[in-house]
């Protein structure tokens, strides 16, 4: 089994026991509504940061020059 499955399976098997607790009454995060809003917000910005990161973001005319001609060494090919 890879890596990835695993993690993803524990983060939802988290997140189902929590939703559970919750619906009785109880809850694995004690945080408050304001926190709970902060902390939405700061992985929203850390997610967002991330992929802006990962990708490659070009503004310059050369880098965006330099695009094209990486496309057309590709070719058909999807990466």
């Amino acid at each position: 089994m890879k890596k990835e499955t695993i993690i993803r399976t524990v983060i939802l098997l988290y997140a189902l026991l929590n939703q559970i607790l919750t619906m009785t009454g109880h809850s694995i995060l004690p945080v408050g509504e304001e926190q709970l809003t902060e902390l939405v917000s700061v992985g929203f910005t850390v997610v967002v940061s991330l992929v802006t990161w990962w990708k490659n973001n070009s503004f310059t005319a050369e880098a965006i020059e330099a695009d094209k001609y990486l496309e057309q060494l590709r070719g058909d090919r999807d990466v």
